[in-house]
């Protein structure tokens, strides 16, 4: 009886998922016999002919919600057998005030901007979330339950923007190669659309999203008639050439080695909803340099988000549900983890209800790896193997599963999982079982292990509550993740309530919400119980201000001891005006030196600060600095201090055409990287670059060798690189 209770309970909660598409407001496009100039001016034939959606609300959705905005937009939809077409109209009292610059892709979030979120197969498991500035400079991101949203993707599509005397106007040209849909005689899409107005840091929407509520749970449905997916056939070949010096005496450099290098990729539409994509010898130079962190004394390795295009298209289906954030597996796929692929192949597509996403690649790098100059598996590849299906529920909500395997030597890592994520208005609930099996690269030693996370999450205007427990045994390993810690079971709470000050009596600040977050566990590894606890405070203000104060105390353990904590944070960040823009923090309290022999307690402090100008929207300086201090309790006396100081500047020459200089500062490592990159991007895949780059450490030769971190600071390594890319579509 149980048993029928429980099925019937879950098959109310999936219809009441999939309810409410009946409700969804729809949108007739107009089909345009002769497609507009995407010049971002509303004076093409088909935009006097297509009428604006109706005049409804567009409310609030960041950070207030639910409020009205004195700037109106007007949006017209149109479409032909080969493109879907978007037409924005933004009116504002204050045009002068419109903050527009001439930037890169994806560097458009501190301006004004407006855009749409596109699901384009209807079933709620993936949006493409595409953004104009008033310049028409793209931003877009890729959207999905189990991710949330991810900016690395780029998508191709056509843009235009323009300022005019009431505001501004875009259009958007979204090929439909590009997005995947089933053809047919009535092809329903799911669409939203949003504004940002920078100077209120503002956020609307058109239909509204009210707090607790997904994107994709509110969009209204677009019905296009006769539509056909177009064939998608395109070939990317590329070609580097990288050429190396380092230093091989105090006063001169060695021989230079050269490396051209050829490569491409093939991707093929199979059918309108699925693509396959193949690749070899994939261009993978690094475009754009990591920046450096504080790499001392870190609990916890360091994260670096994938910048390789072959990887991040359709990343975001990979994710399970319940990790990232603060849960310990960041990512259940973590693709730099193939550091030096050779051969690539990836899947991705829909039938109906169900999805599935397909990556397999062969790494050259771990058999490149000497330890103590032997590897008996030098020349070998690592193969890697992902399988991802899911079955919609309704938006925001499926089932899934997972297979990956690795292998490499005479080991493997062979691993299985399911999740399982439901939004049901102001509940979400998300779990996911992974078990693993690990053989040893010899062949002699194995391992298993299981690892499971449950996460619950209620949302409303004024409230929200998350609660999250996760247990990782000490034998799991999952190849390609990354996650912090194994052998270690916990929970967490977070709790947070929101107040809304009167607009008439302090129009600067928007919301005020305190919050608490309670974590405890059971480290096997480490041998203890660590626990925290954190209650602090955040700020909205007008100009995209931000102001956060927080107190945490807790225990870490660490080598079979437990070290007491605490900090003292305090972080801001503001828009102050159009050309300038800065964010702070700074913490102090206890901390721990994670040596794995002999640690101990330390006083800790750090400080960050970040300053971006913008004098001109065509030039931009940024600049941030970090410096960690640590004290040893017992002493007092200085372990390290380390400072960090990256800096970059930008010149847009047009919105194709760019230049970049890199300098990033270490002085723990006592090295500075500089990075000078000329870009030209006609679309992505149709892209050239060159750049120069030096490497300058501090050392001091002795007269047979090099002495590193000592000395004056000299160029040890300089190298240059041209890297060119062409897709060609049939």
């Amino acid at each position: 009886m149980k048993h029928r209770v429980a099925a019937a309970s879950l098959l109310s909660a999936i219809l009441a998922a999939t309810a409410g598409a009946a409700d969804r407001p729809q949108i007739q496009p107009v089909r345009a016999s002769q497609p507009p100039s995407i010049d971002g001016r509303l004076d093409d034939a088909i935009w006097q002919a297509a009428e604006p959606l109706p005049e409804t609300d567009w409310l609030t959705y960041n950070p207030l919600n639910g409020d009205h905005i004195q700037q109106r937009t007007e949006v017209r939809v149109a479409y032909d057998d080969r493109y879907l077409y978007f037409a924005f109209r933004c009116i504002d009292p204050e045009p002068a005030k419109v903050r527009g610059t001439l930037s890169r892709r994806d560097n458009v979030w501190n301006d004004d901007w407006v855009g749409l979120s596109l699901d384009s197969v209807g079933n709620g498991q993936q949006s493409y979330d595409l953004f104009v500035n008033p310049l028409g400079v793209q931003g877009d991101i890729l959207n999905t339950p189990s991710a949330g949203e991810n900016s690395a993707p780029d998508f191709v599509w056509d843009s235009g923007g323009s300022r005019t005397e009431q505001g501004y106007e875009t259009e958007i040209r979204v090929p439909l190669t590009t997005v995947r849909f089933v053809s047919g005689t009535d092809v329903k899409m799911n669409v939203l659309f949003w504004r940002r107005v920078s100077r209120l840091g503002m956020s609307v929407s058109w239909p509204d999203v009210p707090a607790g509520r997904s994107f994709m749970e509110r969009q209204a449905t677009m019905v296009l008639h006769d539509l056909k997916r177009p064939l998608t056939l395109e070939v990317i070949p590329s070609a580097t050439y990288s050429r190396q010096e380092t230093r091989a005496t105090e006063r001169s450099f060695g021989p230079a080695t050269s490396d051209p290098e050829f490569g491409g990729s093939v991707k093929y539409g199979v059918t309108s909803s699925s693509t396959v994509e193949g690749t070899i010898n994939p261009d993978f130079s690094q475009v754009e340099s990591d920046a450096f962190q504080v790499s001392v004394n870190q609990r916890f390795p360091l994260f670096f988000s994938e910048k390789r295009p072959f990887f991040m298209e359709g990343l975001g289906t990979f994710e399970l549900a319940g990790v990232g954030g603060d849960a310990v597996m960041r990512t259940a796929v973590h693709t730099r983890r193939i550091v030096d692929p050779f051969w690539g192949f990836k899947s991705t597509g829909s039938q109906g209800k169900l999805g599935f996403a397909v990556l397999a690649s062969g790494d050259d790098a771990p058999g490149r790896q000497l330890d103590d100059g032997l590897n008996p598996f030098l020349g070998d590849r690592k193969e890697f193997y992902i399988v991802r299906p899911q079955y919609s529920l309704g938006p925001s909500s499926y089932v899934g599963a997972i297979a990956t395997d690795t292998e490499f030597g005479a080991g493997h890592n062979r691993v299985a999982g399911a999740d399982f994520a439901m939004k049901k208005g102001d509940h979400r609930v998300a779990a996911n079982f992974i078990t693993t099996r690990t053989d040893a690269t010899d062949g002699l030693t194995s391992k298993d292990g299981v690892g499971a996370n449950g996460y619950y999450e209620y949302a409303t205007k004024p409230f929200v509550l998350i609660q999250q427990v996760e247990h990782y045994d000490t034998g799991f390993q999952m190849d390609t993740a990354f996650q912090n810690q194994v052998g270690i079971t916990q929970g967490w709470t977070y709790a947070g309530y929101a107040l809304y000050p009167d607009a008439k009596k302090t129009p600067w600040l928007k919301r005020i919400n305190p919050f608490v977050f309670l974590r405890y566990g059971n480290d096997r590894i480490q041998e203890g119980k660590p626990w925290l606890a954190l209650a602090g405070v955040r700020f909205n203000t007008l100009r995209q201000g931000f102001f956060r104060l927080d107190v945490m105390r807790g225990e870490d353990a660490w080598v079979g001891q437990t070290f007491p904590t605490s900090q003292v944070r305090v972080m801001a960040e503001a828009q102050l005006a159009r050309w300038l823009y800065f964010n702070t923090r700074a913490q102090w309290g206890r901390g721990v030196f994670y040596d794995p022999v002999n640690p101990y307690s330390g006083n800790e402090r750090s400080y960050f600060a970040e300053l971006g100008l913008q004098p001109t929207p065509r030039f931009n300086q940024s600049v941030t600095y970090d410096r960690v201090e640590f004290d040893r309790y017992s002493t007092g006396e200085r372990v390290y201090t380390v400072n960090v100081l990256n800096t970059k500047t930008t010149f847009q020459v047009d919105r194709r055409l760019s230049a970049r200089l890199l300098v990033q500062w270490d002085s723990s490592a006592s090295v500075i990287l500089t990075d000078f990159l000329a870009s030209w991007e006609l679309l992505p895949g149709t892209v050239a670059y060159a750049g120069y780059g030096s490497l300058i450490e501090r050392q001091e030769w002795d007269g047979l060798d090099v002495q590193r971190q000592t000395g004056a600071y000299q160029t040890s390594q300089r190298g240059f690189f041209f890297k060119a890319s062409y897709v060609h579509r049939f």
